[in-house]
């Protein structure tokens, strides 16, 4: 199976696509001045413990304080209270290492939150789940670093082997190269991406992953709670140290920074694959070159079709997302109707895995797949479902279907779903169902035109338009296209763009920053109104920078 991986950079976000074979089977989207990310490292202060939820709510600087439940402290809290004690209270001195710590007895598993912290109480927690709606983020004390083959667990003796390595022989050689090369009081799970890896690789991650343990406990000595210590990598590079594999035939990114991060990072974990990471540099949106932007449009959304004729329905809550199962109008229907319902399950049951985690779908879900008969035919639905679940990384668990045809799915939830709404506004009378004509849509964008080159002096930008409105106006060999190039010169460039309504556009100039002409009523704005256009355009762009 094929596998590519396009990265869009966009002032505000990044967006991080999957494909496999051509089909797009995981996105996401991440604020580029997101905080809070799962993986972060704070210095935190207890702020008020709830004995009823034998859970803690703490600040680590968020609008809504997060929350600590007593059987996420992990079993040695003793001995990392101990640690952060003594780290806090070095100041001006090397702090102690972990290698050197008597470790204490663990916490009993069905203690109290009150025996073990205290209002105030000053904490290294990382974050678990990150701020779904209302909620605050989720938090342990159980630290971990992860990287491509290893995860690193301060307070922990432990070595641990991935299940899915199968090989006893390959076990064994894991087991014992870690136990020969890690410090004392550090855990180690092996990852399954380790097998057959060779000793100085996996030793070469340790020490990444120890280093940035180091790092965080040196901010630890001076920081003030709340303060983030350690930041864990960004989500594209995140993405790609969870699922990169030798099937990957392209990563493609349209920024220069976000490409370094990424070859710097395939370079490091696999060098004789580093030059599968690509920079774009073509001026049309690369979710638009790579057909993602179409795979989104039809993938998201209440309803969406797959073979057939057959068509799912997908309805959210807060707590529980419920599928609906439809065979549609399907042409090539089987007369028997029991065989006709399982071929639909079935392909309905690989569709619906591709949503969880195109859509990072978490909670309880409930299927209701259309009805059978035969209890074979169930079972074989369930083994299929189980089978196709196999490929997704989050935790989840299955049950068969019910006597009333359900099938009932735990899905771990880690961040919020991803909800993309595909219906189109009108962007002309904002839904009010009045809009100008269209026919005078391209007047306008002349005469946006007009005001850019002639009273802003603005050249060899891009206009973004919808791709309808595109192909209007390149149509014929003297084109409108043609004709404006003639009377402006060709300092502007017209290219379509998928992501926007029927009668909408967007201007970007030559570097790359986006033109706001909304407040823009005509082209016989005066001398001030352009002044004052030309220092909005300096004071956004200080404001990027």
């Amino acid at each position: 199976m094929r596998s590519d991986l396009v990265v869009d950079v966009t002032p505000t976000t990044i967006n991080t696509a999957l494909t496999e074979d051509g089909r797009l089977v995981s996105l996401q989207r991440e604020s580029r001045d997101a905080s809070y990310a799962v993986g972060n490292l704070y210095l935190a202060k207890v702020k008020k413990l709830m004995p009823g939820l034998n859970a803690a709510f703490v600040n680590v600087g968020y609008s809504k304080d997060a929350f600590l439940h007593y059987l996420d402290l992990g079993s040695q809290f003793n001995s990392y209270a101990q640690f952060i004690k003594s780290v806090r209270d070095s100041k001006g001195k090397k702090p102690a290492s972990i290698s050197r710590l008597q470790l204490q007895p663990d916490i009993s598993k069905h203690g109290a939150i009150a025996d073990v912290l205290e209002q105030g109480q000053e904490l290294i927690v990382q974050v678990a789940k990150e701020p779904i709606s209302t909620k605050g983020p989720r938090l342990t004390t159980e630290i971990s670093f992860t990287g491509r083959f290893l995860v690193l667990t301060p307070f922990n003796d432990k070595i641990s082997v991935s299940q899915k390595i199968k090989d006893h022989a390959e076990k064994r050689r894991l087991r014992a190269l870690i136990e020969s090369i890690k410090p004392k009081n550090f855990g180690v799970i092996i990852r399954t991406s380790a097998e057959n890896k060779r000793a100085a690789e996996l030793n070469a991650e340790l020490k990444v992953l120890l280093k940035s343990w180091d790092d965080a406990i040196a901010k630890l000595q001076y920081s003030t709670p709340p303060s983030l210590l350690y930041e864990e990598e960004s989500r594209a590079v995140g993405e790609i140290r969870d699922i990169f594999n030798p099937d990957f035939e392209s990563i493609t990114v349209n920024d220069a920074d976000v490409f370094e991060q990424i070859h710097n990072y395939v370079s490091l974990i696999a060098p004789e694959r580093a030059d599968i990471v690509k920079l774009y540099t073509d001026d049309a949106p690369i979710f638009d070159k790579f057909s993602i932007t179409r795979q989104i449009k039809t993938s998201f959304g209440k309803t969406v079709s797959f073979r057939s004729g057959a068509y799912i329905i997908i309805e959210s809550t807060e707590a529980l997302h419920v599928i609906d199962v439809n065979s549609g109008n399907r042409s090539k229907a089987s007369t028997d109707q029991e065989s006709n319902a399982l071929n639909v399950n079935l392909l309905a049951a690989e569709e619906i895995a591709r949503q969880f985690r195109l859509r990072d779908m978490g909670g309880i879900i409930v299927i209701d797949f259309i009805d059978m008969a035969k209890a074979e035919h169930r079972q074989q639905l369930y083994q299929h479902m189980k089978e196709l679940m196999s490929k997704d990384r989050a935790r989840h668990n299955i049950l068969p279907l019910s006597k009333f045809g359900l099938m009932q799915i735990t899905r771990q939830r880690v961040r919020p779903a991803l909800d993309i709404t595909t219906e189109e506004t009108c962007p002309s009378c904002g839904g009010k169902g009045v809009v100008q004509p269209s026919l005078l849509f391209t007047d306008k964008l002349k005469d946006k035109i007009d005001y850019l080159i002639n009273s802003l002096g603005t050249t060899n930008f891009i206009m973004y338009v919808h791709p309808f409105v595109d192909a209007y106006l390149k149509k014929g060999l003297i084109s409108e296209y043609f004709r404006w190039r003639r009377e402006f010169g060709r300092r502007f460039t017209i290219k379509p763009d998928q992501t926007l309504n029927y009668l909408e556009y967007r201007v970007i100039d030559k570097d790359h920053n986006e033109i706001d002409l909304k407040e823009e009523k005509d082209t016989s704005s005066s001398t001030a109104s352009k002044k004052e256009h030309r220092s909005r355009s300096r004071s956004k762009n200080n404001d990027d920078e």
